[in-house]
């Protein structure tokens, strides 16, 4: 039986936070992103349990992540809270999404796909009183003749009110992201590449560099990350400037994403370090760039990657220790057998 841990006090950032869901237009979904009036209510949902093979990957705390072989099934629990000051009815369904062009997208309505007839919540609908939380369980079941892939879903909490006067219902949702890969005993690796970085400066003068990154694993990514950059012919240096937040990127996609030097920096040439990570998985890579002038965008340099140390700084410490103790022992003995020869018969 697979082990879950408790998120009670792991997960305590808000779930605006911890989501990022964006929602392709439509009725409600423009109302989601509206604030709303007071009886709309406001909803946030989160994960109670995770993994506990999972527990170190900060993903996994946020979403629904996990790789099932056909014919498994496993249960997360889930927290709905209700923060505004009257009692709502809120509402528990699956639907689809998709990741298009580096953005994590939940599908309008309650639109389905393959995944959402695998997923099933114990309750439909929540009475919340005000100011106060309830929990549920999503339980999903992978079929046996699954084919293998990752596949993306959200589990929604919504909350609805319609205005007789106007003759309108304002919608307003938030939900858990899914992804769920089907596959056999070893679960696919996530992995990138960062293929270019390009130099540019905006309209305002800033420098602004772009790093182009290729899924290139089979898990989907969202990429963070700093970067830091030193100048080739001096002793300057700038950073760490964060990667700026948001690209989500499906196997086999690739997108930029982008990093605003917040420092009034020279052109250059500048010798720059880009760590980038999703989840666990954490690379380097090395370019080296020069920032335009004037507003606009210098010629993409190809990047190269900065492979890990072969061995840690301890265990190359400990043969350099035993080296010197064998180097003192043999001096050590050394002297002993002159001092012998030296002494009289």
């Amino acid at each position: 039986m697979r082990r879950f841990v408790s998120l009670a006090v792991l997960v305590a950032t808000s779930f605006a936070l911890a989501t990022g869901i964006a929602s392709p237009a439509s009725h409600d979904s423009d109302a989601a992103r509206r604030p709303g009036p007071p009886d709309v209510g406001c909803v946030g949902v989160r994960l109670v349990d995770v993994p506990a093979d999972l527990i170190d990957d900060p993903r996994a705390r946020q979403y629904v992540i996990d790789n099932l072989k056909p014919g498994t099934t496993v249960s997360r629990r889930i927290e709905v809270s209700n923060t505004s000051e009257s009692g709502l009815h809120v509402t528990l369904y699956s639907g689809a999404a998709d990741i298009v062009r580096g953005s994590f997208v939940g599908a309008a309505g309650n639109t389905g796909n393959e995944l959402t007839t695998w997923i099933k919540l114990r309750q439909r609908g929540l009475d919340i009183p005000a100011h106060s939380v309830a929990r549920d369980t999503v339980t999903i079941a992978v079929p046996r003749d699954a084919a293998p892939g990752e596949r993306y879903g959200v589990v929604w909490a919504q909350v609805s009110s319609r205005h007789k006067d106007r003759g309108i219902s304002l919608v307003s949702r938030t939900g858990i992201r899914v992804y769920l890969s089907v596959g056999g005993n070893n679960p696919p690796l996530p992995k990138f590449t960062v293929d270019t970085m390009t130099a540019a400066r905006d309209r305002d003068g800033r420098a602004v560099v772009q790093a182009q990154v290729h899924n290139t694993g089979g898990r989907a990514l969202d990429l963070a990350g700093s970067m830091k950059m030193s100048q080739v012919s001096g002793s300057l240096s700038a950073g760490p400037y964060e990667v700026q937040l948001g690209t989500t990127l499906a196997p086999g996609q690739s997108q930029p994403v982008r990093i605003v030097v917040t420092d009034q920096v020279e052109d250059g040439p500048w010798d720059v370090s880009l760590n980038l990570r999703s989840g666990l998985l954490k690379e380097t890579y090395r370019a080296r760039i020069t920032f335009p002038h004037h507003p606009g965008v210098a010629a993409a340099v190809r990047s190269r990657h900065q492979q890990p140390s072969a061995l840690h700084p301890a265990l190359i410490a400990v043969p350099a220790a035993l080296a010197l103790l064998f180097a003192v022992a043999l001096g050590i003995t050394l002297s002993c057998r002159r001092r012998g020869r030296d002494k009289p018969a």
